[in-house]
């Protein structure tokens, strides 16, 4: 093993309780850059990964899809996006962020009409409207949670309309996916009766949901994944369900985090705050935000071929871990990495990762954090903490479960 990360067990999700452990990576990234994890005891599958932490280790791997599968690779049975396997046909394979070309590409063009710029165009007002009812209700507490009152609002709203899902449910909705998101009560590869019970939940409604659309379609992502097809044939049912499933956690979770881990990083400095009223500054905030934040930490891929990486000799079936959030506080790409700079620019983050696996709703998430923080910078003159926060106990998430703060009107 090699001697500096011997000390470093990046399953063991204490190491992640109070936010992203940055330091290990800065020490990662300059002395181990691409560094083979060995199992421990928390580490799921019994089984070793590699971990790449710098900025261009990350971008080529993520960009050659051929080699690095979000499938599967080798002899390997199982695979996925997690560092644990997943079954292939359930999850690997079947989930679009665990499918490989061609049918991730054909998945991706029958999509991607419902969140093109120009479709979401159509709604901005709309959301801009919610974001300020929403900035509304809270100025009107006084005290609130700005993740749970604030920043998880509308995209919750805005998933529900982009697939269909009455808004009388988006709560619902959310429980389920905190639940199957967190590990609060379990660790990496386990699953609790809790768990068990959110997941046939949440696959229960989208299956209902999406019988429903294949009856009655509307304009919405759902009914287009009902009616859709590829080389001539329907998505099978379960692709259907799971991409439901996919797009209640992926449409909520990231943004909410992105925003309320931006507005933390804001709260400390005032003067920064005043400058976002500023139009011009406002596209790089939310930016850097993202950067910043670095929602999903790491995704998984498997070799599929022997292939070499910064010296070492990564084989065909071997798990291999890209640490988004570690490339983005690279210092060989990011000047003063690790001061939030709202006019940083350019800014060429990974927070959606990079290559065909390119967030599908990159465009939504900017589009609801730039409402959403204007409507705060437009209402909101100060914001001030009231209490610790509460960071989600993962390794595949990062964000809070709470932030409660004092809103000062303009």
């Amino acid at each position: 093993m090699d001697g500096i990360g011997g000390h470093i067990d990046l399953t063991d999700l204490e190491r992640f309780a109070d936010g992203f452990p940055y330091a290990v990576f800065d020490l990662l990234r300059r002395e181990v850059p691409v560094w083979f994890h060995e199992p421990t005891a928390h580490t799921p599958d019994g089984e070793g990964f590699w971990v790449l932490s710098r900025y261009d280790d990350v971008v080529a791997a993520a960009s050659d899809a051929g080699t690095f599968s979000s499938e599967t690779g080798g002899a390997r049975d199982g695979g996925g996006t997690l560092i644990e396997d997943l079954p292939r046909g359930f999850a690997a394979g079947v989930l679009l962020n665990m499918m490989d070309d061609p049918r991730h590409a054909a998945f991706r063009r029958l999509l991607r009409p419902s969140v093109a710029p120009r479709t979401l165009r159509l709604i901005e007002d709309d959301l801009a409207r919610r974001a300020a009812r929403i900035v509304d209700a809270a100025l009107a507490k006084g005290e609130c949670d700005l993740l749970v009152d604030i920043a998880a609002e509308l995209p919750l709203q805005a998933v529900a309309q982009l697939l269909g899902v009455p808004q009388e449910d988006r709560h619902r909705l959310l429980e389920w996916a905190n639940v199957t998101l967190d590990y609060d009560d379990r660790e990496l590869g386990q699953a609790t009766e809790r768990t068990r019970q959110a997941a046939a939940e949440m696959f229960a409604y989208g299956s209902g949901l999406l019988a429903d659309k294949r009856e009655t379609p509307a304009d919405d992502l759902l009914s287009l994944a009902a009616h859709g097809r590829i080389d001539g044939e329907p998505l099978a049912d379960l692709e259907q369900t799971m991409l439901f499933n996919l797009m209640i956690a992926a449409g909520s979770e990231t943004t909410r985090n992105s925003l309320a881990l931006g507005v933390l990083a804001l709260v400390g400095d005032p003067a920064a705050w005043q400058a976002i009223n500023e139009p011009s500054l406002l596209d790089t905030t939310v930016e850097e935000m993202l950067r910043w934040a670095s929602p999903t930490p790491y995704n998984r891929r498997t070799a599929t071929r022997d292939v070499e990486i910064g010296g070492r000799t990564i084989r065909a079936g071997d798990k291999v871990t890209l640490w988004w959030a570690s490339a983005n506080r690279d210092e060989r790409v990011f000047t003063d990495p690790y001061r939030f700079d709202i006019t940083r620019h350019p800014n060429p983050h990974l927070a959606f990762g990079r290559g065909g696996h390119f967030c599908l709703g990159a465009t939504l998430a900017r589009m609801e954090m730039r409402v959403v923080l204007r409507a705060l910078a437009d209402r909101v003159a100060a914001i001030e903490l009231t209490g610790p926060v509460e960071f989600v106990r993962s390794n595949k998430h990062t964000g809070l479960r709470h932030m409660p703060v004092r809103l000062e009107p303009r």
